[in-house]
């Protein structure tokens, strides 16, 4: 089932709403941003105002460079400045699990829900409202993209290069999870006017927290074909940072998933996870209470350690693999 199968559905629930708001998951990257920009402006087409929800008070560089440059274009708001009703309608984008979203407290106050995905469904998942889920998709600006052509929906140059951003983000420029139909709809990103030298401006990364990252790399260990990696302890890094460094160590020879272990803040650990598609990542670390699917997943735990972590990772994995 797609957005487009999908497509009156959709549209009925968003001309009956009272307020329509957007949301994606906690420490938003780019295919979240993208997704969210990209349907607001398929709700702006058909007349009605919407809001994005953003609660992070630390935004990744790609998106806090995006928020600068047009946040003024758009309407976004934390949750505690916004008033859920009945008869709203909440858009969530690039997760299906509640426990990742901005604020899960919101699906309680209504039934109106649509769920835009590419992340495989789990016991966890949302079931509730419409639930759009393309597992084959490799990013939710993918699905976007393919609604707006659809839909005949205006974009200018500036959304479709941040959709365009999130497709080459969540493909690490098109090494993961890429299909024909993902470099369709980058034909047609680009075709809107989408700049790819701006994609990589949104992607550049701190030379400084790069040395940092390879440092990490170096400190490597290998169960069954599986890179675990894990950083000081007294350091703290982004969550975005963890992934990098899980996307570099799927780059060698004989490596089929990678986990990177590192400190968030001073009581969280965090856990990012990719697979080249053999290795369900996302199941492994719902024994962490995070989630993800067979090429990419993330985790956060509280008030433990990383060689905690590294330990009980280590144990599930040789118990499953």
């Amino acid at each position: 089932m797609t957005l487009i199968d999908r497509k009156k559905d959709i549209d009925r629930l968003i001309r009956k709403a009272s307020s329509i708001y957007i949301m994606g998951h906690k420490y938003l990257d780019l295919d979240a941003i993208g997704s969210a920009i990209g349907i607001y402006e398929y709700i702006k087409s058909l007349g009605k105002d919407s809001t994005i929800i953003i609660n992070d008070r630390v935004l990744e560089p790609g998106v806090k460079k995006i928020i600068d440059k047009m946040g003024d274009l758009y309407s976004i708001k934390r949750s505690s400045r916004i008033k859920v009703s009945n008869n709203s309608l909440i858009i969530i984008v690039d997760t299906n699990k509640d426990i990742l979203l901005q604020d899960s407290n919101i699906l309680s106050k209504t039934d109106n829900i649509i769920v835009i995905d590419h992340h495989d469904l789990k016991e966890s998942s949302i079931n509730k409202g419409i639930v759009v889920v393309d597992e084959d998709a490799s990013s939710t600006c993918e699905m976007v993209s393919d609604f707006l052509e659809y839909s005949k929906t205006k974009i200018d140059e500036d959304v479709a290069t941040i959709l365009l951003s999130g497709i080459v983000l969540d493909t690490n420029n098109y090494v993961l999870k890429t299909t024909t139909n993902t470099f369709k709809a980058s034909y047609y990103l680009t075709k809107m006017g989408a700049d790819p030298s701006y994609v990589q401006y949104l992607l550049k990364q701190n030379l400084k927290k790069y040395i940092e990252r390879q440092k990490v790399v170096t400190n490597v260990k290998i169960v069954d074909n599986i890179a675990i990696s894990c950083a000081k302890s007294t350091l703290l890094y982004r969550r975005e940072d963890l992934a990098k460094i899980a996307d570099t160590l799927l780059l060698f020879d004989k490596i089929e998933a990678s986990f990177v272990i590192g400190k968030l803040d001073r009581s969280t650990i965090g856990i990012s996870a990719r697979s080249l598609g053999k290795i369900d990542v996302g199941l492994i670390l719902e024994n962490f209470n995070g989630g993800g699917d067979n090429h990419e997943a993330g985790a956060r735990i509280e008030h433990t350690t990383i060689k905690e972590i590294e330990t009980k990772l280590k144990e599930i994995i040789r118990r499953n693999i």
